[in-house]
């Protein structure tokens, strides 16, 4: 009996634990994605809206109930806040590789994406950039490093066309931040224009702390300028709108890759109207996948679209699409995978040149009309 009893308890452990066993074997393997932006500080606003871009395209993968290898996977985004700090970006990076994340989308601007790639790089994993338009992110050479929409040189040349073609500006004054992506921006377009035969009659720069932009533009206004372009950001743009106009200077603003959101037009208010931007990819409505992607975006976030949302969203996609493709979560196995795709986004057709930049980027012009953002025009693409 208490040999009986003994083999009756063993057995019932035994089937206990090879129960346990099996469900451990059926849950699913969880593979995290990194999401490095600035989800705190004055670009708080954009770093949220790639967070919430990435994190639809997560759902909408874990709902194909993905597997890998054959076994049942389930991805998870880690999200970490760079506060667009170069330095902040670089601890970001290590963290999110100590992590284990087996790729990253990000980072926000070029200033965090240039530093963060060396990281990256010397982990060996993948780093999806959804926005970084400066072209010297992608010219560190490494082969980890990609981007999903136009990089400046391209945008540069495609708005100094634009504002000696269109804008028909002949006396052009040209002011950046400083930064990696402002300062590069500018350096293309005033290349663009003195390649197009246009007149640059002043080259200004701040920083991209700067509010009071009145003796700067003190200075521009004694040039007497019909157009003023900007390498820099939204919130700045919009009160160098209110100053130009405040100080009487009758010239067109513009910039690129930065210019078009709301809090543009919430900061600059009535004087916003008639600045001219041009910005990578299309406008939300003429995506291939737009309008359901603003239906989604806007059903599970109850608001609408800040700016780069799509982008983050095709960064995850086509990430997983790589990991999936290459039935692998091994970088070595999955980089040129990722490195050779042609992935439908919503975006558009996101394919990669050896340098990892976009192939045939598109371009969009827009200007503000009525207090509101509207496309006017589209470059590039095919």
């Amino acid at each position: 009996m208490q040999y009986s009893t003994l083999f009756k308890r063993a057995t019932a452990a035994g089937l206990l634990l090879g129960s346990l066993t099996s469900a451990i074997a059926q849950a699913d393997q969880t593979v995290l994605i990194g999401l490095a932006g600035p989800l705190t500080g004055p670009s708080a606003r954009i770093g949220k809206d790639l967070e919430n871009g990435a994190q639809l395209a997560i759902d909408a993968a874990n709902a194909r109930k993905p597997k890998i290898a054959g076994e049942a996977v389930t991805y998870k985004l880690v999200s970490e806040d760079d506060q667009s700090d170069p330095r902040t970006a670089v601890t970001v990076a290590q963290r999110l590789v100590d992590a284990g994340v087996v790729g990253v989308v990000g980072h926000w601007n070029t200033g965090t994406s240039i530093p963060a790639a060396r990281v990256y790089h010397d982990a060996g994993i993948a780093q999806v950039a959804p926005v970084a338009t400066g072209h010297g992110y992608t010219l560190q050479g490494f082969d980890t490093s990609f981007r999903v929409m136009g990089h400046d040189d391209d945008g540069g040349q495609v708005a100094g066309q634009y504002a000696l073609q269109n804008l028909k500006a002949k006396r052009i004054a040209v002011l950046d931040d400083r930064t990696a992506f402002g300062q590069g921006l500018a350096d293309q377009f005033v290349k663009s224009v003195e390649a197009g035969g246009g007149n640059v009659v002043a080259r200004e720069f701040v920083d991209d702390k700067t509010v009071d932009f009145s003796a700067v533009l003190t200075s521009i206004r004694s040039k007497n300028p019909d157009l003023v372009f900007f390498g820099g950001v939204d919130a700045q743009a919009a009160s160098l709108a209110r100053r130009l106009k405040q100080l009487g200077i009758k010239a067109t603003l513009m910039g690129a890759g930065g210019f078009v959101s709301q809090t543009f037009l919430n900061l600059a208010q009535k004087d916003g109207e008639g600045v001219t931007a041009l910005e990578p990819g299309l406008a939300v409505e003429q995506m291939p996948g737009g309008k359901d992607f603003d239906q989604s975006y806007k059903q599970r976030y109850k608001q609408p679209i800040e700016l780069h949302a799509p982008f983050a969203y095709d960064g995850v996609g086509v990430l997983i699409n790589a990991l999936e493709k290459a039935d692998s979560l091994d970088p070595k196995k999955y980089l040129p995978v990722l490195r050779a795709s042609t992935y439908q986004g919503v975006t558009g057709t996101i394919a990669f040149d050896a340098q990892g930049n976009l192939k045939n980027p598109t371009f969009t012009v827009y200007q503000v009309k009525g207090n509101k953002w509207e496309p006017v025009s589209v470059a590039g693409g095919k």
